[in-house]
């Protein structure tokens, strides 16, 4: 018996956020920066950190549960678990193993992607593969990470620009009559991964005395370069599922991007020619939950009524890798 091809929609939204806040005037008190420095360079205000004790596995959990209990699912229905992050509890077994016994969805299956800041655009177009060919109909992509475990808090460039927390998704087939996912374009470029890296940590240089001295399981950034390929890439990658797929600019309901920075996201939408009003933008209260940041843009438009079923809506990314891509759905969830 053949397959029923399908396209995959989003059926349920859910997040998990820490909640411990760390202002940017506590960041004062650490670091030698300023609150006016950090709002007028990122456009941050405040972050959200785990409580200690508090692990990937435990977020990427509470946002699971929420999205099962939006949608009146038991967790045995679950088929597939994908967790995109870049901060697993552990290098194996897959923190989606561990979410799958936390929430007892013992039918599913699982693995994580790392994917860094696009990780969850990853995911999600991994997933929709699933749905839409009749392996699985029911896909929780959880975008899941931890940033506050691999931050140097003496950096000053890079601690106050990162938060934890976790935003997952439930992907089923669309039914008759709906879009849903419509079209994504997902690229890479292996020649930046010199501009924004963790150089510690795995088989190239494991963990010794000297990767810690040396401050190696931390993160590493160009923020300069990053910059100016994150603006280019995201808008670029945007213009073109438009245009492939024949939407103008002005029938876009929302456009959510990755929230790196505050004048990235800016100089995007100004690039991309899509007004303020469409774009959604709350980097001030979370900072850069790196895979959590588009789940979360998606979970507080759903809830504040920004979008309604039958809205376009375009996601970007840009991350480490260099990784970027844009994926273009039609909202089908009331």
């Amino acid at each position: 018996m053949s397959k029923v091809v399908s396209a995959a929609k989003i059926t349920a939204v859910g997040i998990a956020v820490p909640d411990r806040i760390l202002t940017n005037k506590d960041m004062e008190t650490m670091v030698d920066t300023t609150d006016h420095w950090i709002r007028t360079r990122t456009g941050i205000v405040q972050r959200h950190m785990v409580k200690p004790g508090e692990c990937n596995s435990d977020l990427a959990s509470r946002a699971a549960r929420q999205v099962l209990q939006a949608r009146g699912l038991d967790p045995l229905d679950i088929q597939m678990i994908i967790v995109a992050t870049v901060t697993p509890d552990m290098f194996f077994p897959p923190t989606a193993c561990i979410v799958q016994e936390k929430i007892g969805a013992k039918n599913a299956w699982g693995f994580d992607l790392s994917g860094a800041c696009s990780g969850f655009l990853y995911a999600l177009s991994v997933g929709a593969q699933f749905v839409s060919n009749g392996t699985c109909r029911k896909v929780l992509v959880i975008g899941s990470d931890v940033m506050s475990s691999i931050i140097d808090f003496h950096d000053r460039a890079t601690c106050v620009l990162f938060g934890d927390a976790a935003g997952a998704v439930l992907l089923e087939p669309a039914e008759e009559g709906e879009k849903g996912i419509m079209d994504m374009i997902l690229r890479s470029d292996g020649a930046g991964g010199k501009y924004l890296y963790m150089p510690g940590g795995g088989s190239m240089n494991p963990p010794s005395h000297e990767t810690v001295d040396k401050k190696m399981h931390y993160v590493h950034q160009d923020g300069k370069t990053v910059f100016k390929f994150a603006v280019k890439g995201m808008a670029d990658v945007s213009q073109e599922i438009l245009a492939r797929n024949g939407v103008d600019i002005k029938d876009l309901k929302l456009f959510v991007p990755h929230q790196a920075n505050k004048r990235i996201i800016d100089a995007c939408a100004e690039k991309l020619g899509v007004d303020q009003s469409v774009v959604l933008c709350n980097i001030e209260r979370y900072a850069n939950t790196t895979a959590a940041t588009i789940p979360i843009g998606l979970y507080e438009a759903h809830q504040d009524k920004r979008i309604q079923k039958g809205d376009l809506i375009v996601l970007a990314s840009f991350g480490a890798g260099f990784t970027w891509g844009s994926i273009l759905l039609r909202w089908e969830m009331n």
